[in-house]
């Protein structure tokens, strides 16, 4: 079995106990569950069901994008069809949890549907995955890149004023700077 099947298997085994691990840490730590990194995008943990609402009506949300595969969101999290049903725009861009960073494209994608939320419409993006610490904080940080012309370092250290427990590995710095260096050409 490729290394790529493997980390998809551990991410699918560890699903569970790492997200009730997350629930423990923002009942019982300084942890949140979501974070306002700007004035346009919250940062944050899967947003289950029941706080639809308060992301709404409370938080001004109006756009989603889920780092998240399918089996992460589909008994817990709203899908496509539930946010709309709500007025609130969706984009999934899947990747695998701890072994993967998201594309470039889907970066590409993730910053193109913030960007164009910016000049369309008035309201909040969720960004997330499942701990909002990890693939969604590399799509955060390559959003504040393009919109600041801000360096991977600085993109990450200022996600962390507000989140200070997001986690990039090698593959996530990688991606940034890969990133980066495109919007330099």
């Amino acid at each position: 079995m490729d290394r790529g099947s493997m980390g998809k298997i551990f991410a699918r085994v560890t699903f569970v106990p790492t997200l009730v691990f997350n629930v423990f840490m923002e009942k019982f730590s300084a942890r949140r569950w979501f974070d306002h990194i700007d004035n346009r995008v919250i940062l944050g943990a899967l947003p289950f069901r029941n706080m639809t609402k308060q992301l709404v009506e409370k938080e001004g949300v109006r756009g989603v994008i889920s780092m998240n595969e399918d089996y992460e969101l589909k008994f817990l999290s709203n899908m496509e069809e539930e946010w709309a049903a709500v007025g609130v725009s969706f984009l999934q861009l899947s990747t695998t949890d701890i072994f993967e960073a998201p594309s470039l494209e889907k970066l590409q994608q993730g910053v193109d549907f913030i960007k164009d939320f910016d000049e369309k419409e008035n309201g909040h993006v969720y960004v997330h995955c499942k701990a909002g610490r990890t693939r969604s904080a590399t799509l955060v940080a390559c959003y504040l890149m393009a919109k600041n012309l801000w360096t991977p370092e600085t993109a990450v250290e200022h996600i962390k004023t507000a989140r200070p427990h997001i986690w990039l590995g090698p593959k996530q710095h990688e991606a940034l700077h890969l990133f980066h260096r495109r919007l330099q050409e």
